[in-house]
This record gives structure tokens, C-alpha cells and sequence, in this order.
């Protein structure tokens, strides 16, 4: 007995050994992997950081990397507007972005809760429809879209500002699935508790189910905010003049063949400086994230 135990230590301790080499050599090749990709996705976000600095404002350098670097590029972008007004562009982006965020989460908040906590007899019949409804691509609505802010003479002027908050915030009442489906996890016998002890519906809302609701409403608040501020097709249709046009549009006319000999590097510069407030607001709404059920049983 004692010479099959000394016979079967060896191979134990051999095969543990081939096992650990086998983990060791696949956490390797992992690191190595995610490594090789991590370099692939922060080379161009490199490229444009540098290319923003860099003193050759012509396209198509010979080099992949500056070799001269200047602030000239930031400085221009928001002093020289004689051609491209690239502050108006910003602060109008700014502004759609901000109100469409604000909006769209209420929207979102409202209606996942009427779907989530109530019961009325087309609650199903709605919820099929705006499923079906999601299954389309938005920019079907596009040309029907323009023609309806046209009559409201919502295409011209100052006012298309308020013609993409529209836009951009009118429909998203209707991307409640995610929010509705974090709601369905919440138990009902805290609504429950918290009507015995006299609260109403709307307190119910704002006391229990916002508080709990802290993570999903930082995904909606950014989701929101980036919609406007990235996007091209709708915002390309609505605004029809320079004065109006967004950042998405603002870097889209740079690379134009009539401006891109001098605004090549400036358009990288501009890339740079839209992408501070999207980098600020995930750093600040990022503790949210972690915040769940505490919230609601605290308060």
C-alpha cells in the first residue's frame, strides 16, 4: 500500500506541475493578447491627441507622428472664427445636450414606472406597439421629421436649437425597456410598506424607487447627453445654415476639400476639446454606479 502511495506522489505532483505551467502560460497569452489590443485602440486616440499640437496643419503628413508641435491650433479654434464659428458650434451642442439629458431621464423615469409599478387595461397593447416601433431605424422618420418642424417654421433661425431638443428628446420616453426591466427587480412589498406608512404614489417614486434606481439613471443621463452630442444625420437635416450647425457637423465641414488644407490639425484640436465634457461627466457620475438598494433603506 505504502509503495503505490510512493508511486502515485510523483505522477500527483507531476500533474499539478503540467497544470500550473498550463495556467501560467494562458495568463500570458491573455495578457500579452489584451496588451497587443489595448495598443491597437489607443493608437489613433494617440494620433489625435498629437496631431492636435501639431504645427503642420496640412493633411496627409509624411510622418504618422508630429515632429513640431504648437498651441496654435487650440488657440485658432476658438479665436479665428471668421470661417468656421467653432465656440457657437460648441455652446449650441452644449446646450441641446444638456436639456436632452435632463428630459430624457424624466421621460424615461416616468414611463418605465407607469409601466413597471401600474396595471390599466393597455398597458400591454402599448408596450407591444413600442416594440415593434423600436424594431425600425430612426432615420426612417427623418424626412417626416423635417417636413413637421418645417410647418412649425422650426428649421430657421435661433429656434432650431429648440427643434433638436425636440427631436432628440421627444422619443425617448420610449427607450424604457432597460429602465422598466431594473424596476421589475425592485420588490413591490417596499411600495407596499412605504403606502401603509402614508406615502403616496409620487413619494413611493421619488423616495424609493429614484434612490434604488441610481445606476440606471446615470446610464440614461449619459446616454442621453451623447445622443445629441455625437450625432450627424439629424442634426445635418435640421440645420440648414452654418450658424446652427453642431459639433458633429462643425468637425464633418473641416475635412471638406475647401477647408481641410488649413483645418486639418485644428480638426483633430476640436476632436480633442468634445471629447473633455463626455471624459468629465463620466468621472463625476461614476460613484453612482456602485449605489444601489442602500440608498432607498438610508432614506
Amino acid at each position: 500500500m505504502s509503495s503505490k502511495h510512493a508511486v502515485a506522489e510523483p505522477e500527483r505532483r507531476g500533474l499539478l506541475h503540467d497544470q500550473k505551467k498550463r495556467r501560467i502560460l494562458g495568463d500570458v497569452l491573455s495578457y500579452v493578447l489584451l496588451s497587443v489590443l489595448a495598443i491597437i485602440w489607443l493608437i489613433p486616440v494617440v494620433w489625435v491627441f498629437l496631431e492636435s499640437f501639431n504645427k503642420n496643419t496640412k493633411p496627409y503628413p509624411k510622418t504618422f507622428f508630429p515632429t513640431e508641435f504648437t498651441f496654435d491650433n487650440y488657440v485658432k479654434l476658438f479665436t479665428d472664427t471668421t470661417v468656421l464659428n467653432f465656440p457657437k458650434m460648441f455652446t449650441t451642442t452644449f446646450i441641446v445636450a444638456c436639456f436632452t439629458c435632463a428630459i430624457s431621464v424624466v421621460f424615461v423615469l416616468s414611463v418605465a414606472f407607469c409601466m413597471s409599478r401600474m396595471r390599466f387595461r393597455t398597458r400591454r397593447t402599448f408596450m407591444n406597439i413600442v416594440l415593434i416601433l423600436g424594431m425600425f431605424p430612426s432615420i426612417m422618420a427623418v424626412t417626416a421629421i423635417y417636413f413637421i418642424l418645417k410647418a412649425m417654421n422650426l428649421t430657421n433661425g435661433n429656434v432650431t436649437i429648440i427643434a433638436l431638443i425636440l427631436v432628440y428628446s421627444a422619443g425617448t420616453g420610449a427607450g424604457f425597456y432597460v429602465m422598466k426591466g431594473f424596476m421589475d427587480t425592485i420588490p413591490t412589498s417596499l411600495d407596499e410598506a412605504a403606502m401603509i406608512d402614508g406615502c403616496t404614489r409620487f413619494q413611493v417614486f421619488y423616495k424609493i424607487i429614484i434612490p434604488i434606481c441610481k445606476p440606471m439613471i446615470v446610464y440614461q443621463a449619459i446616454t442621453g447627453f451623447l445622443i445629441p452630442w455625437l450625432d450627424f444625420v439629424m442634426a445635418k437635416v435640421i440645420c440648414r445654415t452654418q450658424s446652427n450647425y453642431t459639433v458633429a457637423l462643425g468637425l464633418w465641414l473641416m475635412l471638406q476639400k475647401e477647408y481641410v488644407q488649413n483645418f486639418y490639425a485644428r480638426f483633430a484640436a476640436a476632436a480633442v476639446v468634445i471629447s473633455i465634457p463626455i471624459a468629465i461627466m463620466f468621472i463625476v457620475m461614476q460613484r453612482f454606479y456602485q449605489e444601489s438598494m442602500s440608498g432607498s433603506v438610508k432614506g
